[in-house]
């Protein structure tokens, strides 16, 4: 079986084409740093069972980054029948230099000019046959993300990739450039330019980035309200229609079981997801723009006097999604104390999980405009969580690594881009949930129904007992002893919080909501919430931290931290309100 490595710089589209041509859902954004570890699919290409991996996007192959140490092991040490060297076309004077050292190692390698279509519309020409000529090695000009060019494609890499190339050396990268290349007297990027002054202005761009995420929110919530409804007259008819007429001479305690334990958590969870679906499509246009690299770099002066850089930025951004994976993506931190620093201030970021949470409370005790406020301000304390959790521990992690990063031109993603990458987002979030939340939800249910002599939830079951061990811990945060039984599953997962809330009730969506606005104050709604944006990452969080640190006393860090910093501020909070209103 073939062996097939795709590698190039970041963000050269290097996972779009490896998607395009083996049909993988590899994770694919317009910033760097994006694929960070190797992605492997077995494939038929050309009639050929090939492996086709993917490796990180790197600057130099003497780097010191995990990713360029990833990628240098990994050439050392595997046998590689082809190299697909990926280059940004509208880039190629920064990045054939790179090329050359692969070639240089002695393994047949194709190089594909990506993003034709950009580099057409910014003026650029080549003379791809000089090009081939100059560095002893194949090149195809295409363009992944529209498909054009990829029949050339893989009749190249069977021609070719049987062969060695030599590059003499005695040219430099520069001068085949000169040579191959023609750029315009004045390059066609007047829209990029303008659109960065405004962007990234010293005084307006942070301004600016804090509106368009506030503006996020408002069409979030201004379109999903109709959508969400709608979902929950559709579960509710279920439930009413065939779940209640289903288990209508079932055991009370098996009717319970399924209608208020499963289906009650479950459904109030699916109840939200056309909010998570449609933030999820929104956020994809804006990541896949090229303006969340922009944002890394305006705020890479703020995140250095924070002990952070860019790329941490880029990091916490990516955390909105999910923790998870932007803790992985530390791998393209250049020091080991930057990527520790990174994934203690990570699970702040104000997570898809938690934001499931927020959006139910928010309905239940806000009027639509003053949601989006509500809001704005939680994605405000997760920044500044952050910024406090990286102050406190910048002196026992330092870094003195300056940033590199690319900022590529602002691009929008066709619809298919949108919907595929919406899609992964979705169905990882729907399979990670489902299976959290089931398990949660079903717990919840044996804790408030136990003893079973009891009233359902009351002070006496299992739920009741632990509420009331902790309540004097939670009393000054405005925490009801019942509510604490969600915040212990909450720990597993976020996801699991509203299910928890709707089984320790016995209601569901609407229902629950109401039944909150009329026992909670809009003090203690929000001090739960900020409980739960700042309180211990969840489980896989956990996990991956000491995965990736292989130092089991930073997740314990992470873990201790993230409690006293929650109860701190739902403390401040709290009590200021009380004290105010």
């Amino acid at each position: 079986m073939k062996k097939i490595a795709l590698l190039g710089m970041p963000n050269t589209g290097k996972s779009t084409l490896f998607n395009q041509i083996s049909g993988s859902s590899a994770k694919v954004g317009n910033w760097p740093g994006i694929t960070v570890d190797l992605y492997s699919v077995k494939t038929l290409l050309n009639g050929q069972l090939t492996e086709l991996i993917d490796l990180p996007g790197i600057y130099d192959l003497k780097g010191y980054s995990e990713d360029e140490k990833v990628v240098h092991t990994f050439l050392d040490k595997n046998k590689i029948d082809q190299v697909l060297f990926v280059i940004n076309s509208t880039q190629i004077d920064r990045q054939l230099s790179l090329a050359l050292d692969i070639i240089k190692l002695g393994i047949p390698v194709l190089i594909i000019a990506n993003m034709m279509d950009e580099a057409k519309k910014f003026g650029l020409t080549f003379d791809f046959g000089l090009l081939e000529k100059l560095t002893g090695c194949p090149v195809v000009p295409i363009s992944a993300k529209y498909k054009t060019g990829l029949d050339q494609l893989n009749q190249k890499i069977l021609a070719t990739q049987e062969k060695s190339h030599v590059f003499n050396g005695k040219i430099s990268a520069k001068k085949i450039i000169k040579k191959t290349v023609k750029f315009p007297a004045k390059l066609n990027d007047k829209t990029t330019k303008k659109l960065d002054s405004i962007f990234l202005h010293p005084y307006l761009g942070l301004p600016i980035f804090l509106l368009i995420i506030y503006g996020i929110f408002q069409l979030v919530f201004t379109l999903s309200g109709p959508l969400q409804e709608y979902m929950a007259t559709m579960l509710f008819y279920f439930e009413k229609n065939v779940l209640l007429q289903l288990f209508t001479d079932s055991n009370p305690i098996i009717k319970s079981f399924f209608i208020d334990g499963v289906y009650s958590g479950v459904s109030t969870v699916a109840a939200f997801v056309p909010v998570i679906v449609l933030f999820f499509f929104v956020m994809t246009i804006v990541e896949d723009s090229g303006y969340f690299s922009r944002a890394a770099f305006l705020m890479d002066k703020l995140m250095e006097k924070i002990g952070l850089d860019g790329r941490g930025f880029v990091m916490m951004l990516m955390g909105f999604g999910c923790n998870v994976p932007a803790i992985s993506g530390t791998k393209i931190m250049r020091t080991k104390e930057m990527r520790y620093l990174t994934m203690l201030v990570i699970p702040f970021s104000l997570c898809s999980a938690r934001l499931q949470v927020f959006l139910f409370i928010v309905s239940a005790f806000f009027a639509s405009h003053q949601g989006a406020l509500v809001l704005f301000f939680m994605y405000l304390l997760s920044f500044f969580s952050i910024f406090i959790t990286a102050i406190m521990f910048k002196n026992k992690y330092k870094n003195e690594e300056p940033l590199i990063l690319e900022l590529p031109p602002y691009r929008f993603p066709t619809i298919k881009q949108i919907l595929f990458r919406g899609w992964q987002e979705v169905r990882f979030f729907l399979k990670r949930a489902t299976k959290f939340i089931v398990f949660g939800v079903i717990a919840v249910w044996a804790l408030t129904h136990f003893p079973g002599e009891y009233e359902v939830a009351s002070i006496n079951t299992y739920a009741g007992q632990i509420g009331i061990f902790f309540k004097p811990i939670f009393a000054p945060i405005g925490i009801d002893s019942i509510l604490i039984i969600a915040l212990f599953f909450g720990f597993i997962a976020k996801e699991i919080l509203i299910g928890a809330l709707a089984v320790i009730f016995g209601l569901e969506g609407q229902a629950l909501g109401q039944h909150l606005a009329e026992i909670l104050t809009n003090g203690q709604a929000i001090s739960f919430m900020i409980f739960t944006l700042i309180y211990t990452p969840c489980v896989a969080s956990i996990a991956t931290i000491k995965h990736e640190s292989k130092n089991i006393r930073l997740a314990l860090v992470s873990i201790v931290w993230s409690l006293a910093l929650a109860w701190l501020m739902s403390f401040i909070f709290y009590q200021s309100y009380k004290f105010f209103i």
